[in-house]
């Protein structure tokens, strides 16, 4: 019995000794250099993107999808009774769309434009005001009635000849 915990004891012994040889058992316990370890800083130069270089009449084209898109959303909206964020999102972005469609036109088609740029405006206010969706209806009304008019006055081939 004797015999047997001496050889335990040397067996653990050696076991140890030969752990603490063990190279990864040293790197286990060495202190790590700290300048090693720091990442070198990128410097980039910031580059202003062009974009695609599209004529007048792609543009136009993009932004009248992108509000009659926006603005079927909005409709979308006001008609699932979704949240007032989800609404007051969609005519912030189809408004978005329709001043950046002002910009591209001259004068005189600006001023016509200005008139829808108001009513969304106003719908855009009236969505905010009105927090339970209660006037939901009303608003979905003059939503369709602004699209109506936009879309009667304002597409391609009747604006064609009036872009800047």
């Amino acid at each position: 019995m004797r015999l047997r915990k001496i050889f335990l004891v040397l067996l653990c012994y050696f076991l140890l000794l030969d752990l603490a040889g063990c190279e990864s058992f040293a790197r286990k316990f060495t202190r790590k250099s700290k300048k090693a370890d720091q990442a070198v800083e990128m410097v980039l130069v910031p580059e202003e993107y062009k974009g695609p270089n599209m004529t007048k009449e792609e543009l136009y084209r993009q932004y009248f999808l992108f509000w009659k898109s926006w603005h079927d959303e909005l409709e979308n909206a006001l008609t699932q009774r979704s949240s007032i964020k989800k609404k007051v999102d969609c005519a912030q972005e189809a408004l978005k769309n329709l001043v950046n469609m002002k910009n591209m036109l001259v004068a005189d088609m600006q001023k016509n434009l200005d008139v829808y740029i108001n009513r969304t405006i106003d719908l855009l206010a009236s969505i905010k005001s009105d927090i339970y969706g209660t006037n939901d209806s009303r608003n979905l009304y003059i939503a369709e009635g602004i699209k109506s008019d936009i879309h009667k006055g304002f597409i391609y081939p009747k604006i064609k000849n009036y872009l800047k």
